[in-house]
């Protein structure tokens, strides 16, 4: 997936995150991520925040890219970590948030969210543990041909989500076959199989939105 997404985010990062078109102006592309911004987070406070000041919360987004939404979050939400597999979209996601101290862009391996908080903390390990107050995915699991990688984000998340916390995400719900040797098509999931993932994951499934379609969107609430 690193070698895929390096290569992509090189030939044409901005048409790779989103498809919609071939060349982005700056302008376009945040823009994109503030519709992202409107239509996902600012049309649904009540679950994102419960009631919390935005400025008062720390987020995460998995699968960050070229920062299009991270952007939108860095001048919405008080601190906001994005991780992403490329080099090369970490390199770019940086630059759209530079003028936003409270962005932090992070290059991750592609299964876990280790490099944003170490599950052990050694004597040779130092580092503080983060607590986040909501996490967020779009446009990325439906990418990932491994269930069980897109399942081990999701503990992951749990892990380093406050009680009570939303995981908001969307995986492919289109019944597609997985393209493990290109990472381009990811695997798909039923409402069943989201449900039973939501319970081995310690989260309750308390909303969705669009199974079946690719965009299947998933409220998931840390128990």
């Amino acid at each position: 997936m690193r070698r895929d997404w390096n290569r992509r985010a090189r030939e044409n990062a901005r048409h790779y995150v989103v498809t919609g078109q071939h060349q982005w102006t700056d302008e376009e592309f945040f823009q994109s991520g503030q519709i992202t911004m409107e239509e996902e987070i600012l049309n649904d406070l009540s679950n994102v925040c419960q009631g919390r000041d935005p400025k008062d919360m720390r987020v995460l987004e998995i699968g960050c890219g070229a920062g299009r939404v991270t952007r939108a979050f860095a001048g919405f939400f008080g601190e906001v970590y994005a991780v992403d597999i490329s080099r090369e979209m970490v390199r770019q996601a940086r630059e759209a948030v530079a003028g936003f101290p409270n962005a932090h862009v992070i290059r991750n391996n592609g299964m876990d969210l280790s490099a944003v908080a170490p599950h052990w903390w050694g004597r040779w390990r130092i580092g503080r543990q983060l607590q986040f107050d909501f996490a967020f995915s779009v446009i990325v699991f439906q990418h990932i041909p491994s269930r069980e990688i897109i399942e081990n984000y999701v503990r992951e998340v749990q892990r380093l989500l406050r009680p009570g916390g939303l995981f908001k995400f969307q995986v492919q719900g289109s019944p597609v076959e997985a393209d493990p040797e290109h990472s381009w098509v990811g695997d798909w999931f039923t409402e069943q199989q989201a449900r039973e993932m939501a319970e081995r994951c310690g989260f309750e499934l308390r909303y969705q939105y669009g199974a079946g379609d690719q965009y299947y969107w998933l409220w998931y609430f840390k128990r």
